[in-house]
């Protein structure tokens, strides 16, 4: 199961390179619940459907440097870079642990840090 559950994020996190938010979202169950460490707890596809579209102005690039499967868990650890309102491209290394269910993505825990173009 955690083999399919790295498929699952994979395929998600291709779409949302693309562009293709809601290909991404098609991964998610209708409840989802997103929590951003120390920021925001965004609950259901909606909620997430609006983030993305203030948070992702254009798509993300980001690196996956390692995903960690075990149980209904994967956890991802890697960079992204996303532009701001402004256009200036803000770099962040993040740490994401999504539990799935019925093989969906269900929830979330973000810890994301903005870095210096490391």
């Amino acid at each position: 199961m955690s083999e399919t559950n790295i498929a699952i994020l994979e395929k998600a996190n291709a779409a949302i390179t693309e562009g293709n938010y809601e290909g991404f979202l098609a991964h998610c169950t209708d409840d989802t619940e997103w929590t951003f460490v120390g920021d925001i707890t965004l609950k259901g596809k909606e909620a997430v459907r609006k983030w993305m579209a203030t948070a992702y102005l254009e798509p993300p690039t980001f690196m996956v440097e390692n995903l960690i499967s075990g149980g209904d868990f994967v956890t991802a650890l890697g960079k992204i870079s996303l532009k701001d309102e402004s256009g200036k491209v803000a770099d962040y290394s993040y740490c994401d642990v999504w539990r799935f269910r019925d093989g969906k993505m269900a929830e979330l825990k973000a810890f994301v840090i903005k870095t210096e173009g490391e």
